[in-house]
């Protein structure tokens, strides 16, 4: 017997938008209730677990790989399915929002993928979420041109033979959309709205052009989590009518747990699995988010003091690279945030050397490709992986059978020879507030002192302010990190903000909210999970 027609799901508190109704058909809206009919609940209880590990960390301050999946990884005949043609030369991938203007530039930008981000670098409001579904349908059918009200400046698609392949990144499984929800008033995870509408609207589209359903899938915690994914893939794909393995998935490796598990996700996966990425600034996040409590061996300096060359880090993507290439699958690289400056050519310069001294050394390493957050970056980013590929796709023949990691190695953060500064708490009370402030104005990626800043940098922020606090840190000018401290650096950064913006400009932005919030997660005892969640309760739309 049939399960039960789901019940029509409900736009509650939601300003019409244009077109919105080419975006919430009621087919489409069936198929999200089903998705959220069949898998929430399951969703729920993963999210259950995180807690229950997390407090296992707490306890242990240690983390090992999974004994009861040994034979995954011991088993060396399986692989993941063949890449798709669309998918199988990923060597340069650029990130970026759904607002029309970055579509057009990012498809257009040289970039072999692009990111197409509802998560980290989109604030989810009603309109960015709504919106961007319906730029993404009207690329696909070419039905998409902006121009720019300030410059007048207009743009326009390529050929579709020059335009980057779209891989696009749904919300994480923590979030809420709370503008639709079921008859019990229940709202739908966010994550199931952003690749129900998507999958739905697009699927046999992208098919037609050659490409597919492709997907990045963010905040995974557990070869559990994959799991989850995998059934929806499969159910979606039967539910539109297209062969199973069409679908195609790369998951962030971007929580100290998932580091430890990414063989048994690539084999939850692997009739859908595209590969694995490196996202460094969440990966940093969630070591302090799971070891905040562990004592001085787990204290991390200053942001930008931890580089990719740091032991901890080399263990992670070394072991990424090897595990991808021994299962068949593409190993991508992490995020170049540095933004050029077309007005500074100092800054621009200083850009360029870090980003191809970064992805010089991904390349060297055995990545098959890597990450830009702007487009005047592919072409940097694209020369150091040329140098190394060539003609070639990917370089998956190269396993790295030469690197070995210990469990240990993973958490060993205090072998990296660096100590948080007094600049560095300066440091993260600004970002934390210029980027929670743009936000709250429906702004995921910022730019803010010539870095490409999203809710990712904007978390390592506010977790090293609480950790540096709760551990006690005293710093190079023999201050104590303290929420005294804190509240004063955030106070005279608010007067400084004031002061460059005058009155009237400071007034009309969310200056005053930023500051309170980031000092309620940084400073408050009980540390909330993600600083997303209590700022989506105040972000307006």
């Amino acid at each position: 017997m049939s399960a039960p027609a789901p019940s029509p799901l409900a736009i509650v508190d939601a300003e019409p938008l244009p077109r919105q109704e080419e975006v919430l058909t009621d087919a489409a809206l069936a198929f999200v209730a089903e998705l959220h009919r069949r898998f929430t609940p399951r969703r729920n209880e993963l999210l259950a677990r995180r807690g229950e590990r997390r407090a296992e960390i707490a306890r242990t301050s240690s983390l090992d790989f999974l004994p009861e999946t040994a034979a995954i990884r011991a088993d060396d005949s399986w692989k993941v399915a063949p890449a798709p043609a669309a998918l199988n030369d990923r060597r340069v991938e650029i990130t970026g929002p759904t607002d029309r203007k970055m579509t057009i530039n990012a498809l257009n930008s040289g970039a072999k993928v692009w990111l197409a981000d509802f998560e980290d670098a989109s604030a989810p409001t009603w309109e960015n979420v709504i919106l961007g579904q319906r730029n993404l349908i009207d690329a696909y059918t070419r039905d998409i041109d902006f121009t720019d009200p300030k410059s007048g400046k207009s743009y326009a698609l390529k050929d579709d033979s020059e335009l980057a392949t779209v891989v696009m990144r749904p919300r994480g499984w923590h979030l809420q959309e709370r503008h639709l929800r079921d008859a019990d008033g229940d709202c739908v995870p966010g994550a199931l709205v952003d690749f129900g509408l998507y999958f739905f609207h697009n699927a046999k589209r992208l098919i037609e052009l050659g490409k597919g359903p492709y997907f990045y899938l963010p905040k995974t915690e557990s070869h559990l989590e994959a799991r989850l994914w995998n059934e929806i893939f499969v159910f979606a794909q039967d539910y539109v009518g297209i062969p199973q393995g069409t679908v195609r998935a790369t998951v962030l490796i971007e929580t100290i747990t998932a580091a430890y598990e990414m063989e048994e996700i690539l084999y939850e996966l692997r009739d859908h699995a595209a590969g694995l990425n490196a996202g460094r600034w969440d990966y940093l996040f969630s070591i302090v988010k799971n070891f905040r409590d562990g004592g001085a061996k787990f204290v991390l300096p200053d942001r930008n003091a931890v580089t990719m060359t740091a032991p901890f880090m080399r263990a992670y993507t070394e072991l990424l690279v090897r595990t991808c290439h021994k299962r068949g699958a593409h190993a991508i690289g992490g995020m170049a945030a540095f933004i050029p400056s077309r007005r500074d050519a100092e800054v621009n310069k200083v850009a360029f050397e870090k980003v191809k001294a970064d992805k010089d050394r991904e390349a060297a390493d055995g990545f098959d490709g890597s990450w830009v957050a702007h487009p005047d970056l592919v072409p940097i980013a694209m020369t150091s992986f040329d140098a190394v590929l060539g003609e070639k796709p990917n370089q998956k023949e190269r396993l790295r059978e030469d690197v070995s990691v210990a469990a240990g190695d993973l958490i060993a953060i205090d072998s990296l020879d660096a100590k948080p500064t007094y600049e560095g708490l300066v440091s993260a009370v600004q970002v934390g507030i210029r980027y929670i402030e743009a936000w709250l104005r429906g702004l995921g990626a910022v730019a803010i002192f010539n870095l490409m800043e999203d809710a990712a940098t904007a978390e390592i922020s506010r977790s090293q302010i609480w950790q540096w606090i709760n551990a006690g840190v005293v710093f190079e000018n023999g201050e104590k990190a303290t929420a005294e401290l804190a509240r004063r650096i955030a106070g005279e950064e608010l007067a400084a903000i004031r002061a460059e913006l005058g009155e009237e400009a400071f007034a009309n932005g969310k200056w005053q909210e930023a500051h309170d919030l980031l000092l309620t997660v940084s400073l408050d005892s009980d540390y909330a999970d993600f600083l997303t969640l209590p700022a989506y309760e105040r972000l307006v739309g």
